[in-house]
């Protein structure tokens, strides 16, 4: 008799996410900002990068957050958190260099301490960098939806 249960409570869960996933595309889509939607990929010519450019309320619905690339010790450095690493295991950080505007960017890393990532490669000092929403940003650039 406990099986029929698991199996109800699972098919409950599932129908309360589907309920509740369905909800969620539904606001989102009402609440656009633009005609255009909600972000914008645009291929950067030459270059195997894309500019994205987000509504104001797009980026406040991923959460955007960034810091500055620093130096310290003579070391540029960035946030952990600002840094991805792709399939082949290459690093990356999403860099802002205007308003609502991000571009994938190549880094090389050589360490890693604590929540600061120290540079090998990189964007400049003083670049902007994504240290909440990149795998949004990724998920954009790429056509992967929820």
């Amino acid at each position: 008799m406990q099986q029929p249960r698991r199996w109800s409570a699972a098919l409950m869960i599932l129908g309360a996410l589907g309920i509740s996933a369905c909800a969620r595309s539904e606001a989102f889509d009402n609440g656009a900002a633009s005609d255009e939607g909600p972000s914008k990929v645009q291929p950067i010519k030459g270059t195997d990068l894309s500019r994205i450019i987000l509504t104001a309320q797009a980026a406040q619905r991923l959460g955007i957050r960034t810091a500055q690339v620093r130096e310290i010790h003579g070391h540029k450095v960035i946030p952990y958190a600002a840094v991805l690493y792709d399939a082949h295991g290459g690093a990356f950080a999403y860099t802002s260099p205007a308003r609502l505007t991000f571009i994938r960017r190549p880094i090389r890393l050589a360490r890693i301490a604590g929540a600061t990532a120290r540079l090998k490669a990189g964007p400049p000092v003083g670049t902007t960098v994504v240290t909440v929403g990149a795998p949004e940003l990724f998920g954009t650039e790429y056509g992967v939806e929820e």
